[in-house]
């Protein structure tokens, strides 16, 4: 069976490479190596004792109008042998006219294919809930276009996948947490007026450089790839001190450059936040983006806590 899992693993990322795709939608984080469950359903940490929790709040071009704010939510677990479960949730808004949010529940098979090293196989199933309130809109035009003239709510069912390896020291995840393309708007009275979400394909990847007994240099890529759009890339370098502070900087390609801080307030919780700093024309009408996280590990078994610390 193991023999197998390089085959199966080039089927599945041909797979993803296939398909169609034309915008960048999905929402961004600078935070990606902590929020890795919400793009990657296939993350796993094979931690039989722990319940992970974590939620990420990101503020966007703070201070323009109609910046988008998104929220997100994920709890997962060893639920058995080879099996890893969990929920995630994602709420994002563009102003007070665009309202998007998805639940999904998360499903991983994780198999070792070596002494330290195991591959993850995930998928996520659930929905989209997305909403328009166009209510005191007001259009620059005398004549408003005809598809903004009629809010919207729909239910837009979706599935993902992805694939996750990993050992202590370093990473390697490729995902698309959305494979349906789902239409939000559609003609109407001859008026073309379609968006659809379209599929996002996550490649990420970190590694821990153990430096001393304090010192650990984190490096982490994440590359966001939709057809005909150009290819975003994040590139982060962290270095943890004392297994307790965090900090480091990023640059997302030609879009931003970041600051990052976290630090372990308990062994079991930690908190972090990031400012990105816009480097395009878009810079000019906003005081830049916010990000903060919190993240919880509890004990299932309500014993003390004893681990190494959680690196990814």
């Amino acid at each position: 069976m193991i023999s197998k899992i390089p085959t199966y693993s080039i089927a599945i990322i041909i797979l993803f490479l296939g398909l169609s795709t034309h915008a960048q939608q999905d929402p961004q984080f600078t935070q990606y190596m902590y929020n890795m469950s919400v793009i990657n359903p296939a993350y796993a940490t094979d931690d039989e004792i722990t319940l992970n929790l974590g939620v990420l709040y990101r503020s966007q071009w703070a201070g323009s109008v109609g910046a988008p704010h998104t929220a997100t939510l994920f709890a997962h677990s060893k639920l058995a042998n080879r099996i890893e479960g969990g929920v995630s949730f994602v709420h994002d808004e563009i102003g007070d006219v665009v309202k998007q949010t998805g639940a999904y529940a998360d499903i991983a098979y994780i198999l070792p294919v070596g002494v330290h090293s195991k591959l993850s196989f995930g998928i996520k199933a659930g929905a989209t809930f997305y909403s328009t309130n166009f209510n005191g809109f007001v259009y620059s035009d005398p004549l408003p276009d005809p598809t903004f003239a009629e809010n919207i709510n729909k239910t837009f069912p979706n599935v993902g996948a992805g694939l996750y390896y990993f050992t202590d020291q370093y990473y390697l995840g490729i995902s698309a947490p959305n494979l349906l393309q789902s239409k939000h708007l559609e003609d109407n009275s001859g008026v073309v007026s379609e968006a659809s979400e379209n599929v996002h394909l996550f490649f990420t990847g970190g590694y821990v450089f153990t430096l001393n007994d304090d010192f650990k240099l984190k490096p982490a890529l994440m590359t966001k790839y939709v057809n005909n759009a150009p290819i975003s890339v994040d590139l982060t370098a962290n270095l943890l001190m004392y297994n307790k502070l965090e900090f480091g900087l990023g640059y997302r390609y030609d879009d931003s450059v970041s600051a990052l801080a976290n630090f372990a307030l308990s062994p079991t919780l930690r908190i972090g936040y990031a400012y990105d700093h816009t480097l395009t024309n878009l810079g000019r009408f906003n005081s830049g983006s916010h990000e903060i996280f919190l993240l919880l590990d509890i004990s299932k078994f309500r014993k003390g806590y004893d681990k190494s610390p959680r690196f990814f």
